[in-house]
């Protein structure tokens, strides 16, 4: 005879859902659906922007997402497991290749961007 699955094992044993700290700023840029859908496509246009027309102001920068979503407790995006873009990739499965160049901490005062391309 065949059995019914057991519902509460088969829920028990499921990946567990990102856990996402609150941003720091206000509004997001976009709604919430709209940039976990896109937010990769908009990043890609804002780097073509900046390398080919050094256009480093725009509503998608890596460093404004950065700024308001890095963790209170880390000030960064991706430096544990729970911390904003690290929780919802490892969810995804997908390796993010962002901060093999780029900071994954929001500047402070008194801790500065690691690369400054302005003049000395």
């Amino acid at each position: 005879m065949f059995a019914a699955p057991d519902i509460t094992a088969a829920e028990n044993n499921r990946v567990p859902q990102p856990v996402i700290e609150a941003a720091r700023g206000g509004q997001c840029v976009a709604d919430p659906a709209f940039m976990r859908r896109n937010h990769m496509k908009l990043l890609q246009h804002q780097r073509d922007d900046t390398l080919r027309g050094g256009i480093r102001t725009g509503q998608y920068s890596l460093k404004a997402c950065i700024g308001c979503h890095a963790s209170q407790s880390t000030g960064s995006v991706a430096a544990s497991s729970a911390n904003f873009c690290q929780s919802c990739h490892a969810y995804a499965a997908v390796k993010i290749d962002c901060f093999e160049c780029h900071a994954s901490h929001a500047p402070t005062a008194s801790k500065p961007p690691l690369v400054s391309l302005g003049k000395p």
